[in-house]
């Protein structure tokens, strides 16, 4: 189909801000990473009206994607892992056009490592394992074993996850090939747990007592990111921690996650007084 495309990805290279495109071809019939689409223009910009523009074409019966992706968005996606089959594009996908060697360099990059944003990616697949773990432990301990088993299995995804960044690679949309040759206990857990014939609440219970020790030996690592940026001042109030623009990405998942670390004793707490008397405002620290 790249016939038929080329003049579509030509009037764009065309174009100061075209920076380069990428073709990616549907590997198999019933393959999603396409999704479901026979062919996927992948054009990056170095700025464009929206972040992101999409387009769809059809050629007899055929049907093709076009993405138009600002290089602001490509890499927030690449920081935050929020678009999976992106890597999966780039790594796999075939450069039509490279202005300066941009998409070269960028794949080289993504490969070399550390790669872009490890410690932060580790971070923020941190903080979303022990927010899934804790709920699903919560509603565990409540015997709502379906909601249990929901969250622990998106917790295994997150440890999936990282286990594939500790390996020094960036997780693809089959991130569970890649654990199975990298961390196949991982992959026996995830295993044991959606096809055992054990009851589900015995299953849980298993792969609660499992996962303490994987997030207990990943703690340190889970939460160097996150330090080193408190490290920059003395105390941090709750807001400030919010405001900070790359602990911003944590999100919604950024309070369990000082909680769970300062149980920890990796971020401590100071009090200090207000007007009213025996209530204190909560700051923020870590220890060199």
């Amino acid at each position: 189909m790249e016939q038929i495309l080329r003049p579509i990805y030509q009037e764009r290279a065309s174009q100061e801000s075209t920076l380069g495109v990428i073709l990616v071809e549907k590997r198999e019939k019933d393959s999603q990473i396409t999704d479901t689409f026979d062919s996927i223009l992948l054009i990056i910009t170095k700025e464009n009206d929206t972040p992101v523009f999409t387009k769809h074409y059809t050629y007899l019966d055929k049907k093709a994607a076009m993405h138009i992706v600002t290089e602001k968005q490509l890499h927030k996606w690449l920081l935050l892992g929020t678009n999976r089959k992106i890597v999966d594009w780039l790594f796999y996908g075939r450069v039509v056009y490279d202005r300066n060697e941009y998409m070269e360099k960028l794949k080289t990059e993504l490969k070399d490592y550390p790669f872009y944003g490890r410690k932060i990616k580790m971070g923020i697949e941190f903080a979303k394992l022990i927010r899934r773990y804790m709920e699903g432990k919560t509603f565990f301990e409540e015997k709502n074993y379906m909601d249990a088993y929901h969250h622990m299995v998106e917790s295994l995804h997150h440890l999936a996850r990282l286990a594939v960044l500790e390996n020094g690679l960036p997780p693809e949309v089959t991130v569970w090939s890649q654990v199975k040759q990298m961390e196949p206990a991982i992959y026996k857990l995830y295993e044991e747990l959606i096809s055992s014939d054990e009851p589900i609440d015995k299953r849980l219970e298993l792969l609660f007592l499992a996962s303490e020790f994987y997030i207990h030996s990943r703690t340190q690592d889970g939460a160097l990111h996150i330090r080193e940026v408190m490290e920059k001042q003395s105390s941090w109030t709750i807001q400030e921690l919010h405001e900070q623009e790359e602990l911003k990405n944590y999100s919604s998942n950024l309070e369990v996650f000082i909680e769970y670390l300062v149980d920890k004793e990796l971020i401590f707490i100071n009090g200090v007084t207000t007007k009213s008397e025996g209530i204190f405002h909560r700051y923020y620290y870590v220890k060199n």
